[in-house]
């Protein structure tokens, strides 16, 4: 489990493309300093397990092809830059909200409006998990956790903003989102559970 405040902006170092998965080196020093084999990170909102630590500032993990089908994952390549987050302990303060790490769809940055103390992006919104988002609420972007500001669109063509503060843009790969960027999503899972039990009824 991890709550979406992204702690460190690493580097994709090295990737070994398997038979049906990838292999990944990231470089990552503040979540690797305390990280050991069969820990979990998020990179980039998905969650990934340890598989090696390196020298204390980088880590190995292997991504499946199910989650390089379904993630942004598979568009990374030595020198891209990801969001990184360990997982949270029962201890620290829950800063953003419950983020599974596990990715219910991708979007697409539409465009981007900046002003003098903020970025309202736009992301295409996949019919799939468009009924999970509201305004106000909480979604996950890349694994960083953010309120959607504002919903649009027509059914099969719907879009939804958030607005980035400074801090945001300077620490996470969405400050350099440009439109075209495939980014993951995750919606709240308490919308999904509340589905499903709405549906047993």
């Amino acid at each position: 489990m991890f709550t979406g405040i992204v702690e460190e902006l690493g580097e994709i170092v090295a990737r070994e493309d398997l038979a049906d998965a990838a292999r990944f080196t990231v470089l990552g020093p503040v979540v690797t300093s305390d990280a050991k084999h069969g820990d979990s990170i998020a990179v980039n909102g998905v969650c990934l397990t340890v598989v090696d630590v390196q020298a204390g500032d980088s880590f190995t993990a292997d991504v499946m092809q199910e989650t390089l089908n379904r993630s942004s994952l598979a568009r990374l390549a030595a020198g891209s830059r990801v969001n990184l987050e360990r997982a949270a302990a029962l201890n620290s303060r829950l800063g953003g909200h419950l983020v599974q790490g596990h990715v219910d769809g991708t979007g697409t940055v539409i465009s981007r409006a900046p002003s003098e103390n903020w970025t309202v992006v736009r992301i295409s919104l996949p019919d799939s998990i468009s009924r999970y988002v509201v305004e106000k609420g909480s979604i996950t972007v890349d694994g960083v956790s953010l309120t959607v500001s504002a919903l649009g669109g027509d059914p099969g063509d719907e879009w939804f903003e958030i607005s980035l503060i400074p801090t945001t843009l300077s620490l996470t790969t969405l400050g350099s989102a440009e439109p075209g960027t495939l980014v993951n999503l995750e919606v709240d899972v308490i919308a999904k559970y509340v589905e499903r039990l709405q549906n047993a009824r």
